[in-house]
């Protein structure tokens, strides 16, 4: 049970982007700096070709192609980022970066659904979380994570260790055998 409970704390912290996410980097003006780039007016989308970056505040998106389109006027935009592999960065309040990686990183606005498809990465603060698609439902802190189901593949999780993060001993502890004796 409590091997369950330190699995689930790692997967929180490492799962908890948006919440520690610099406050001001969503009311920063986004940035897309493409090759070139062509628009579909009347299909509601816009093709940036690469390489392309995209950067709003201390998040940073990097992929070959970036797609974005909304079904319909109100339905909320879509962005889809591919590349080999297309890039995700965030620099938490606390300084520390958030990265994610796929071949294609598709972003739903309405919903704020975060979706890497494959060899998709996720990882903070060294632990991380890799299979062939990982689904992360933001606002909630749903996370999702799927191999393909096939052969030997598997969803990977790493955490590291609490204590190892926090603790730095600068002094090594005495032996029990000599406390004993004391």
């Amino acid at each position: 049970m409590k091997y369950n409970q330190s699995i689930l704390a790692g997967l929180l912290c490492l799962l908890s982007i948006s919440s520690y996410a610099a406050v001001d980097d969503l009311k920063q003006e986004v940035k897309i700096a493409a090759a070139s780039q062509e628009a579909d007016i009347k299909n509601n989308q816009v093709i940036f070709f690469g390489p392309v970056e995209v950067t709003q505040g201390s998040i940073k998106m990097n992929a070959d192609e970036l797609r974005v389109f909304s079904k319909e006027a109100n339905s909320g935009k879509t962005l889809v980022a591919t590349g080999n592999p297309a890039t995700y960065t965030q620099v938490m309040e606390d300084g520390r970066p958030a990265t994610a990686s796929a071949k294609e990183i598709r972003y739903e606005l309405a919903t704020r659904t975060l979706t890497l498809l494959g060899n998709a990465t996720l990882e903070q603060e060294g632990s991380q979380v890799t299979g062939n698609r990982i689904k992360y439902n933001i606002g909630l802190q749903q996370l999702i994570a799927e191999s393909t189901g096939q052969g030997n593949d598997r969803v990977i999780t790493i955490i590291q260790p609490e204590a190892y993060q926090e603790e730095t001993p600068e002094t090594p502890a005495e032996p029990i055998e000599k406390q004993e004796q004391q």
